[in-house]
């Protein structure tokens, strides 16, 4: 469908492609053919399509369709045109085959291992002294500081073109079409291939519970409607109200499933994006909050997904819901929506609402419990978790460091209790996401004509640090906590009255795998804290956000390694005397054991046999003390042994 460019027999032209079910005729006008609106007329395929071959029609021709219906001519712009010259311009003759890719074949990170980091186009890199809206060029080249953040997936607001230059994107009218305040369709080929030279991932935003308002040649498209409402693209009857104006798709139509679907896999196959977040999906399956159902459009949320799955399986699809429904990411095949993830709402309220209050004594240690524990079908990756978004930090909300205090966001106890929120959110059971600016504690709250401040990255080094440690962590780029990659968790502490929390996190556990946690929510430093352990041996300091490497007037209460004592606790084997500073999170894990093929050889034998006997006895820090014993000895040894030969 659409304007498909062709190099054949007969020359170079455009195949045009339209549905207009009620037209009685269709002709394409353009700037090939001094805009007459009868050269070039339509053949009827007999389905409601129209169709026809036009030679000498090139890439950057303008063109809109001609509609008759009866004694009415409606022009109108190309509901698949991949480029506008503006929302209420033209079409653009656009070959989808343009850019030429860097980039090979890009795999998104395993979901278990994603930390997302949430962008708005028009206002992330805009440069000093100028003015929104900024676009694919300008976030290039702030592409590397996400790397270096340790982000392996960005996802972006909606991105179609809408009205005006300046929108948060919500309120697209093309949707095939990126918006052309923010540069070329080949702009936006070029921003996903910068991001997958680096390893990050591409998730689009899209909208699928309306369209529009504003500037939408898609209403009354071929002149048909019902009571005054859209015509054949939406709902011509009280389904059709949305929150947003009476524009919601008429998914009991099957054009209008296809449409959808194919716009979906448009940025999945052609822009080579990794996933999709779709917006609202609780007004896609319902008229308004409270209902009635859509049965129709659950069905376009089944196909959507199993279209999707059914070629990119890899790709992760995530519902903005905002229900607590966990049918939404259960199979289609057991009834469910099948998306692979959802938003899950409750973590932020949760979590804001221990932080910005500014007494200790308001902080209920129950919702911290509620926002580690929750899931989606007992599946740690089918929930996307947050303390900020797009959303949180407008409409009448702000950042969270704002909200903590008001007018003084980079005070102490502003970034103390934001950044244990980043914390909380980076060690629990889920997707992590950021939005932009979180890690170098932007102030006041989101807005379209707001740039984000990057001087705050160097105001804020200390806490664009800590978000970075934080990131290395969850990621497991040391090999020391894996853990916090995997499904598993236990809150094993939980004091009401200290207003402390710990919990444990694993895969399979194990030194390397297993990771404790230790957060206190409260403003007294904890000198002598014990907390269960759920093995023996020594535990490894791995963070501190007391550190006064992350602010100046930090108390850097000492976060010291720790070997475990044989005293149960906390329903654990073992325990240990902790440091936690105020407002503050310590995380712990072990080491594994060093590789008894000691020479790096890709063998255990007699060489390495003999380097352990001669560091034999006591030892610290010794390569041989595959324990961590302090002492190279038998225990040792027998490990050595045990490993005899090729190194698997």
């Amino acid at each position: 469908m659409g304007a498909v460019p062709f190099h054949d027999g007969p020359g170079n032209g455009c195949t045009f492609r339209v549905w207009a079910p009620n037209a009685t005729g269709v002709s394409v006008a353009g700037s090939f053919n001094f805009w007459s609106t009868t050269l070039h007329q339509l053949s009827s395929e007999g389905d409601g399509r129209w169709s026809g071959d036009i030679i000498g029609v090139l890439p950057g021709h303008q063109y809109k369709f001609v509609v008759k219906n009866g004694a009415s001519t409606l022009w109108k712009n190309d509901p698949h045109a991949r480029k506008l010259t503006n929302s209420v311009g033209n079409s653009v003759v656009t070959s989808p085959n343009s850019y030429a890719w860097q980039t090979g074949d890009f795999q998104i990170a395993p979901w278990n291992e994603i930390v997302i980091y949430e962008l708005h186009l028009g206002t992330f890199n805009v440069p000093s002294g100028g003015s929104p809206p900024s676009g694919w060029q300008a976030a290039i080249q702030k592409l590397d500081h996400l790397q270096d953040l340790g982000i392996n997936a960005v996802q972006l607001m909606p991105f179609i073109e809408f009205p005006g230059s300046i929108s948060w994107g919500y309120n697209g009218s093309h949707p095939f079409a990126p918006e052309s305040a923010y540069g070329s369709h080949d702009d936006a080929k070029a921003f996903v291939d910068a991001c997958h030279a680096r390893g990050i991932a591409v998730l689009a935003d899209v909208v699928y519970n309306h369209v529009g308002p504003n500037d939408l040649d898609l209403w009354q498209f071929d002149g048909w409607q019902q009571n005054g409402f859209g015509g054949i693209y939406f709902y011509n009857d009280f389904r059709a109200v949305t929150p947003w104006g009476d524009t919601r798709p008429d998914y009991g139509r099957t054009e209008v499933r296809e449409y959808l679907v194919e716009n979906a896999r448009r940025w999945l196959g052609e822009f080579r994006m990794d996933g999709l977040r779709v917006d609202g999906t609780k007004f896609i399956r319902k008229v308004d909050l409270f209902g009635p159902d859509i049965p129709d459009g659950w069905l376009l949320l089944e196909q959507l997904n199993d279209s999707i799955d059914g070629d990119w399986p890899g790709k992760l699809i995530v519902a903005e819901d905002h229900e607590d429904n966990d049918w939404i990411t259960k199979p289609t095949s057991e009834g469910g929506a099948g998306f692979d993830s959802q938003w899950d709402v409750s973590v932020n309220y949760q979590v804001r609402d221990v932080l910005i209050p500014s007494l200790d004594s308001q902080r209920d240690m129950n919702k911290i419990v509620a926002t580690l524990t929750g899931s989606f079908n007992g599946w740690h990756t089918q929930r996307v978790i947050y303390v900020e978004n797009h959303d949180e930090v407008a409409n009448g909300n702000q950042r969270l460091p704002e909200e903590i205090w008001p007018g003084n966001a980079g005070s102490y106890w502003s970034r103390k209790r934001s950044t244990l929120g980043a914390a909380t959110i980076l060690t629990a059971p889920g997707i992590p996401l950021l939005f932009m600016g979180q890690e170098f504690l932007e102030d006041g709250y989101f807005s379209d004509t707001d740039p984000l401040d990057w001087s705050k990255a160097t105001t804020y080094a200390g806490i664009l640090q800590l978000y970075k440690d934080l990131i290395d962590l969850r990621r497991n780029e040391a090999g020391v906590t894996r853990g916090l990659t995997g499904p598993s968790l236990n809150v094993h502490h939980v004091n009401h009255g200290a207003k402390v929390v710990a919990w444990h996190r694993w895969m399979n556990g194990g030194p390397g795998d297993d990771v404790v946690i230790l957060a206190n929510f409260s403003n007294t430093t904890f000198w002598s804290y014990r907390i269960g352990l759920p093995r023996a041996g020594v535990w490894k300091a791995r963070f501190n956000s007391d550190s006064s490497e992350y602010g100046a007037d930090y108390g850097n209460a000492p976060a010291l390694d720790r070997t475990s004592e044989p005293i149960p606790y906390d329903g654990l084997p073992h325990s240990a005397i902790f440091v936690v500073g105020p407002y503050s999170c310590v995380i712990y894990s072990q080491s594994p054991p060093p590789s008894p093929d000691l020479n790096n050889d890709g063998v255990v034998d007699g060489d390495d046999l003999g380097s352990l006997l001669g560091q034999w006895g006591p030892c610290q820090g010794c390569a041989a003390d595959f324990d961590g014993s302090g002492s190279v000895d038998g225990n040792d040894l027998g490990t050595l042994l045990g490993a005899w030969g090729p190194v698997p």
